[in-house]
């Protein structure tokens, strides 16, 4: 729904929704949420918190409120949207599925590095738990 329509329908509603919200207001507290309007056979029904407009018709007593159609046809396509999304990511991680994982010779190397790292970084820790480092002689500068 363009914007204009929007605000149109807002200012001819306008004065229909303050007399809907009166008796409204008494009856719910979360009355402040929803904004009904009459519209010839039918309501325009307004959520405040998300902007969504749906078109409610009295059936059998009960309202019964139905998605606007350019509404409707976004969030349809939304569905479509995502629908594509979730797919695609399938497909490309079942083609990934395996591939991504190191061979047994890059975690045996991997591992192999980091025992050096740890050795020698506990060596160092221990010098320091010991006090003061091995002293070894400066070179001398002239």
């Amino acid at each position: 729904m363009t914007k204009e329509l929007k605000t149109g329908l807002a200012a001819m509603f306008m004065p229909a929704a303050l007399l809907l919200s009166l008796p409204a207001a008494a009856a719910e507290q979360d009355t402040a949420r929803f904004q009904l309007e009459r519209s010839g056979d039918h309501f325009i029904r307004l959520d405040r918190q998300t902007g969504a407009m749906s078109i409610c018709q009295d059936q059998g007593g009960n309202l019964v409120c139905r998605m606007a159609a350019d509404e409707r046809s976004a969030y349809d396509d939304e569905l479509d949207r995502l629908a594509d999304r979730v797919t695609k990511l399938e497909k490309t991680v079942a083609a990934n599925k395996g591939s991504d994982l190191p061979s047994d010779a890059d975690v045996d190397r991997t591992l192999g590095i980091m025992q050096k790292f740890m050795r020698g970084f506990m060596g160092m820790a221990k010098e320091f738990q010991n006090g003061e480092p091995q002293a070894k002689p400066l070179p001398q500068k002239t």
